[in-house]
């Protein structure tokens, strides 16, 4: 079995995703330290008890998520869900690594740029009015299409039903888009001359903001449009590597 060592695996991680040029809201990198040899890890979406049961039964030596703990305000008490979380991660020696904004942001691997892959935008690059770079994407269809069938592809890409407002040009080539919770971009993507926004969550706000601005807007869930970074960056350290790596999928509705 092919194993590699966690200090070497912590600092490829942090040669491709640059984590200490992004100002998160969560430590970037190593959050829980396991096991020094790394012969398996398991990927996935959030560090959940799901996922984490998961990884012990798969054999995990580290899990690589893109929603881990410590996040700027919660309460820092090691109580109930998170104590749970935590024994089981010491109890079995898995370490946990968790990128969050690196892994949105990156130009190739990045949440934004496998969603741009997944749905065929063309073109795609960072909206460079919204910080960090590439939080917010902009891009184009090969050829305008209208929204019905836009979301018809969405949902076959993504496996799930997608909310949608119509409120923009009857063909849509011009598109802009967040994974995750990126709705409140949807005023620069407006400014920027999109017809379309894309992003995992809604607001109420962010409807308003459609109707008014004449976007299109459309929420494919914020689980859905960030699975792609996660499990594009798992692929890549197993062919860097050797090392044996699996995504595991935890569904999630929201």
């Amino acid at each position: 079995m092919v194993t590699i060592h966690r200090q070497q695996l912590l600092s490829l991680l942090s040669s491709k995703l640059a984590p200490q040029l992004v100002q998160d809201y969560c430590p970037n990198g190593l959050q829980v330290e396991g096991k020094a040899e790394i012969g398996k890890i398991v990927t996935g979406v959030t560090a959940s008890q799901a996922l984490i049961d998961a990884a012990i039964a798969a054999g995990a030596d580290a899990i690589l998520v893109h929603h881990g703990y410590f996040w700027k305000g919660e309460a820092a008490c090691i109580t109930g869900m998170k104590k749970r979380r935590l024994q089981s991660l010491l109890q079995h020696d898995i370490n946990l690594f968790a990128y969050h904004l690196p892994l949105d942001v990156h130009p190739e691997l990045g949440n934004n740029a496998q969603l741009a892959a997944l749905l065929g935008i063309e073109k795609a690059q960072a909206l460079h009015s919204v910080q960090p770079e590439g939080i917010v994407m902009q891009g184009r269809y090969p050829t305008a299409r209208p929204l019905s069938e836009i979301v018809a592809a969405l949902q076959d890409a993504l496996g799930r039903t997608v909310l949608s407002h119509s409120a923009g040009p009857h063909l849509v080539q011009q598109v802009a888009w967040c994974s995750g919770g990126g709705q409140g971009y949807i005023d620069a993507a407006a400014a920027d001359g999109a017809e379309l926004f894309i992003s995992g969550e809604v607001s109420e706000q962010t409807i308003h903001s459609s109707r008014e601005q004449g976007i299109h807007f459309i929420a494919a869930g914020h689980h859905a449009t960030e699975r792609y970074g996660v499990k594009a960056l798992g692929q890549w350290l197993a062919n860097e590597t050797k090392v044996a790596v699996e995504f595991i999928d935890i569904p999630n509705p929201a």
